[in-house]
């Protein structure tokens, strides 16, 4: 199961934090363990290692033998990690921690440190295609890609639905809800024109 997923720069500050499980301390005091944990190994090791200091944080494991994992891909100046336990395949995260990435760039062109910072609903909305409740839903970028655009798409035709200043595009200015109710803009135009407003 994945425990949490951390999107660190490289200061160590965490523009995305999500956990699949309840903590017993604080977060605040979790996150910068794990940015200590990964920061300080040398490029030349594996992205993945063992952590048993996140035990006081996450609860001690029930077997002797399994601990808590941390999985890493570092990209330019974002740390993207994973906390997962032994039901997980710590190369199968590595390759998801590289579908999350595409399909953050996808969804941003490129996708860097301001994206995480200013549009921070449309990461998680990413993030929630691909993982619930700490499992696995989608690993398809296609498909992942494709729900977003569709999510948005009506999550603005709402907006401009709802929304009594939208500037509809039907004939003469009529907003989106219907032929009867008129857009500020085409009231306006109508007004400056000398046209008759209905």
């Amino acid at each position: 199961m994945i425990h949490a997923v951390l999107i660190f720069n490289t200061s160590g500050v965490a523009r995305l934090s999500k956990f699949y499980t309840p903590l017993h301390k604080s977060a605040q005091s979790l996150i910068p363990k794990i940015f200590s944990l990964v920061c300080s190994r040398p490029a030349t090791l594996c992205n993945f290692l063992d952590a048993p200091e996140l035990e006081a944080f996450l609860g001690p494991k029930g077997d002797e033998d399994e601990r808590w994992r941390v999985v890493y891909r570092s990209y330019a100046t974002l740390y993207f990690v994973f906390v997962v336990d032994g039901a997980e395949s710590e190369l199968g995260i590595l390759d998801l921690i590289q579908v999350f990435v595409e399909s953050l760039d996808r969804a941003f062109e490129n996708v860097c440190e301001l994206d995480l910072v200013f549009q921070f609903d449309e990461v998680h909305h990413i993030l929630a295609e691909i993982i619930q409740g700490g499992l696995v839903l989608e690993t398809n970028v296609e498909e992942i890609a494709n729900s977003v655009q569709t999510s948005s798409k009506l999550r603005k035709e709402s907006f401009a639905a709802a929304n009594p200043l939208s500037l509809g595009t039907g004939v003469g200015g009529a907003g989106s809800r219907g032929g009867n109710l008129k857009s500020p803009l085409g009231w306006l135009t109508n007004k400056i024109t000398g046209a008759r407003a209905i």
